[in-house]
C-alpha cells in the first residue's frame, strides 16, 4: 500500500521508526487507497527548521526571480490540472468537474501572485522636513503555517500560499490527513518551477503537528480554516504565542428570496449551492430564506430539480459525490433524523442513496426540509452535509432580522429584481460576503476572502491586498545626506522644520 510522507526541504523525508498513521481512503467505494505518516512534534520541527533556513536567501531574492518562480509554477499547474484535479476525486469525492473548478479558483491566487510587485510597492516622501527624506517598505515576516481543511485540500491552501511565497516568507503546511497527497503533488510541482527547497514544505498530521506549528517560536504566522471551535482554539492558541492568526470559521450561510424574485433561477441557484460538493463547502448555502407568499412555489421547484440529480462516482459524470468520511456521512444522517424529530417537514429524504458507484461509498442523497424552525438543530449547526432547510418569514424585515441573528457571518445571498431591496441588503446585512442573485459570492483573488462575527478569528480575511499585509510588515526609514558640514551637537528632541 502506498504511503503518504511528508515532504521537507524539497524531498520526501522516511517515516520514523515509531510513525503513527493514518488511512486514506476513496470515499466513493469505502477503500482505503494509502496510509499516510502523522508527523510527531520532532519531525513538524524539522519542517519549521528548514523553512527558517530557507528564508535569508528567499527573503533577499529580488522581486523579479520570485515572480519567475510564481509564473513557472502557474504555467505547470495550468497544462497538468487535469492530475490535481484527479487526485481531489479520489480523495475527497466531489465530481471531478468540481475539482476542476477548485483548481481553477486555487489558480487565480496563483495569477494574482504573479503582480505582486505592485503590492510590494511603498511611498516616499522627499524633503518632508528640511533635507529629510521619509520612506515606507514592506518586508516578508518569515516562516508562515497553513492549516487547511479537507473539503477543499487544492484551493484553500492556494488562498495563501501564493501570496507569502510571493512577498518572500517561507511555508510549512499541515493538509487535513483525509485527503493529504494534493500538497504532495503541490510541492513536487513548486520544485520542478524552480522554487529552493525549504520554501516550501508538507508536514502532514493531526493535533500533535498543529499544536507544534502553533507554539514554535520560529514561527510567525498561522492561516487556518475550519471549524469555528477549531478556528477559536487556533486563534488563542497562536496569538498567546506571538504570532499573527487568520482563522477562517465555521459558516451557516442563508439565502433571502423575495417575491418579485425569478424563482426558477432561485430554485437553481438553491440546489447548486446547497448540494454542490455534497454540502461540504464553507460557502454552501444551507438555510434557505422563503417569503411566505412564494415558498410553496419555491420548494416545489427545488424539489423538481433536486429528483433529477444524480448521486455517485465523482468520475461517472455524476452531479453530487459522496461524504468524505463514512463518520461524517453517519453525522450528518443524524441531523436529517433530529430535524424529522423536531417537526421539520421532510420534502426529500437522502438516508436512502443509491448511489453509481462500486463498493460501500459514504452516500446521502440531497435531503430538503421545509417549515424549519429556527430552534431545530439543522437551522442552528454547521452541517456541512446535502441538508437544505426552508425557514419561511413574512417579510423582507423578518428575513434580514433572522440572518442578522446568526452567531455566524461569512456567505449570504439575495434573489430579487428590485434594485432597491438589494442595495438595502448589501448595506444592512451582517455578513462578510455577499451574493445579488449570485448564491456563492466567492470574491475574485484581487478582493479578500473572508466572514464576520463566528466565521472569523482575527481581523484579517485572505488573499488580496489584506493577505500581501497578512504577509508582510511595514517598515518606515527615514534618511537625511548632511552637506560637508557638520550639523552640530543638539540634544533637544528631533523637530520638523
Amino acid at each position: 500500500m502506498q504511503t503518504v510522507t511528508h515532504w521537507i526541504n524539497g524531498a520526501y523525508v522516511a517515516p520514523e521508526a515509531d510513525a503513527r498513521y493514518s488511512d486514506v481512503m476513496n470515499p466513493a467505494t469505502g477503500a482505503v487507497t494509502s496510509q499516510v505518516v502523522l508527523a510527531s512534534a520532532a519531525t513538524t520541527a524539522e519542517a519549521i527548521a528548514a523553512a527558517q533556513a530557507a528564508f535569508p536567501a528567499w527573503r533577499d531574492t529580488s522581486l523579479s526571480r520570485r515572480v519567475a518562480v510564481m509564473f513557472n509554477f502557474r504555467e505547470l499547474l495550468n497544462a497538468r490540472k487535469s492530475e490535481l484535479a484527479a487526485i481531489i476525486t479520489a480523495e475527497h469525492g466531489k465530481v471531478l468537474d468540481d475539482a476542476l473548478g477548485e483548481v481553477a479558483r486555487g489558480q487565480e491566487v496563483v495569477e494574482f501572485a504573479c503582480g505582486i510587485q505592485h503590492f510590494m510597492k511603498g511611498g516616499y516622501t522627499e524633503n518632508a522636513s528640511t533635507k529629510v527624506d521619509v520612506h515606507s517598505i514592506r518586508q516578508a515576516i518569515g516562516v508562515t503555517a497553513i492549516i487547511s481543511p479537507f473539503n477543499f485540500p487544492a484551493m484553500v491552501p492556494m488562498w495563501f500560499y501564493p501570496v507569502a511565497i510571493a512577498t518572500g516568507n517561507t511555508v510549512v503546511i499541515k493538509p487535513s490527513e483525509k485527503n493529504p497527497t494534493a500538497l504532495n503533488w503541490m510541492a513536487e510541482l513548486w520544485k520542478e518551477a524552480g522554487l529552493p527547497d525549504g520554501v516550501f514544505n508538507v508536514v502532514h498530521g493531526d493535533k500533535e503537528a498543529v499544536d507544534t506549528l502553533l507554539t514554535h517560536p520560529d514561527v510567525k504566522s498561522v492561516s487556518f480554516v475550519g471549524s469555528t471551535p477549531i478556528a477559536e482554539y487556533v486563534y488563542k492558541t497562536g496569538t498567546s504565542h506571538g504570532k499573527r492568526v487568520q482563522a477562517l470559521g465555521g459558516a451557516k450561510n442563508h439565502m433571502l428570496v423575495l417575491p418579485d424574485a425569478d424563482l426558477d433561477l432561485a430554485a437553481d441557484a438553491a440546489v447548486n449551492a446547497g448540494f454542490g460538493a455534497a454540502g461540504e463547502r464553507c460557502m454552501a448555502i444551507s438555510a434557505l430564506v422563503a417569503v411566505e407568499s412564494i415558498a410553496d412555489e419555491l420548494v416545489a421547484k427545488i424539489a423538481e430539480r433536486t429528483r433529477t440529480l444524480r448521486v455517485g462516482d465523482g468520475t461517472r459524470g455524476c452531479d453530487m459525490g459522496p461524504l468524505v468520511t463514512a463518520v461524517h456521512r453517519d453525522k450528518v444522517a443524524s441531523y436529517i433524523d433530529a430535524g424529522e424529530a423536531a417537526g421539520a417537514t421532510m420534502v426529500l429524504d437522502g438516508r436512502n442513496a443509491t448511489p453509481d458507484a462500486d463498493g460501500e461509498g459514504f452516500f446521502l442523497n440531497p435531503t430538503l426540509f421545509d417549515h424549519v424552525g429556527t430552534d431545530m438543530s439543522i437551522y442552528t449547526d454547521e452541517i456541512f452535509g446535502p441538508v437544505l432547510s426552508v425557514v419561511r418569514v413574512e417579510s423582507y424585515d423578518e428575513g434580514i432580522e433572522l440572518i442578522n441573528n446568526s452567531p455566524y457571518g461569512n456567505g449570504t445571498a439575495i434573489f430579487t429584481n428590485d434594485g432597491g431591496a438589494a442595495r438595502r441588503f448589501e448595506n444592512e446585512i451582517q455578513v462578510g460576503m455577499v451574493g445579488i442573485n449570485v448564491p456563492i459570492p466567492v470574491p475574485m483573488a484581487y478582493y479578500s476572502f473572508g466572514g464576520w462575527k463566528n466565521s472569523l478569528f482575527g481581523d484579517t480575511h485572505a488573499h488580496g491586498a489584506e493577505g500581501v499585509h497578512f504577509f508582510t510588515r511595514g517598515k518606515v526609514v527615514t534618511s537625511r545626506w548632511l552637506d560637508p558640514s557638520h550639523g552640530g551637537i543638539n540634544l533637544g528632541f528631533p523637530q520638523n522644520a
